[in-house]
């Protein structure tokens, strides 16, 4: 899966499940869609600081990079 669709899934998935926060904002989407992105931005920065990433292998170094591009794209949604 790619950046954008893994930042795209994190936010529908956040979206989803909290319909009627939107609608307590009474359509201000902007507002309900810059929160959603901040809930999306804090998983990923929980993934990025798990104990068992080991930064010092290629491996979990491109891990930490797709993770970072995916920050990127949430931030583009």
């Amino acid at each position: 899966m790619t950046a954008k669709e893994k930042a795209k899934e994190l936010f529908d998935k956040y979206i989803n499940l909290y319909p009627s926060y939107i609608v307590m904002f009474q359509g201000d989407l902007d507002k309900a869609q810059k929160d959603i992105k901040q809930c999306a931005l804090i998983a990923v920065n929980e993934i990025q600081n798990l104990p068992n990433m080991n930064y010092s292998n290629n491996k979990d170094l491109s891990q930490y990079d797709y993770w970072q591009e995916v920050k990127q794209e949430i931030e583009k949604l």
